[in-house]
């Protein structure tokens, strides 16, 4: 059973971009993590770096980036709500940069034993994660990686 692998992992990152999947691999995360409370859930949330056509527009970039920021504090808020109801410790972190190298490097700076994320995510929240942002993250973590379909 799952209940009995958990002995080995003190760490869990959850990579999250508000996606129904992503919802449901928190959801996942959480359950494993209340098997024992050492286990610490880290929350990561990429955000994908502005494309270059929006900076041809000042004030349009500056819109964009503040919508964006209030977005991603948004489901900062909503995401330290849900993870109230743990008795682990918990963190959520917003970072910038390509999805699944940004996962890859969270992952290995703060030596995770687990993985678990969608096996894809959205482009509504500014295109947080790309279809194969799950497949380039298998492949390149070091420890093993929960996929929720």
């Amino acid at each position: 059973m799952m209940i009995e692998m958990l002995t080995d992992y003190s760490r869990i990152v959850v990579a999250y971009d508000h996606s129904e999947l992503s919802k449901k691999a928190l959801k996942m995360a959480m359950n494993l993590a209340k098997q024992d409370t050492h286990i610490e859930l880290l929350v990561v949330i990429v955000i994908q770096p502005d494309r270059p056509m929006v900076y041809s527009y000042g004030y349009a970039f500056e819109a964009y980036h503040k919508k964006q920021r209030e977005e991603v504090k948004a489901v900062r808020n909503e995401l330290e709500q849900d993870l109230k109801s743990l008795s682990n410790k918990t963190r959520t972190y917003a970072i910038e940069g390509s999805p699944g190298h940004m996962i890859v490097e969270f992952v290995k700076q703060n030596d995770a034993d687990l993985v678990v994320m969608g096996s894809r995510g959205l482009s509504g929240l500014k295109e947080l994660f790309l279809g194969s942002v799950s497949h380039y993250v298998v492949q390149k973590a070091h420890c093993p990686v929960f996929i929720v379909k």
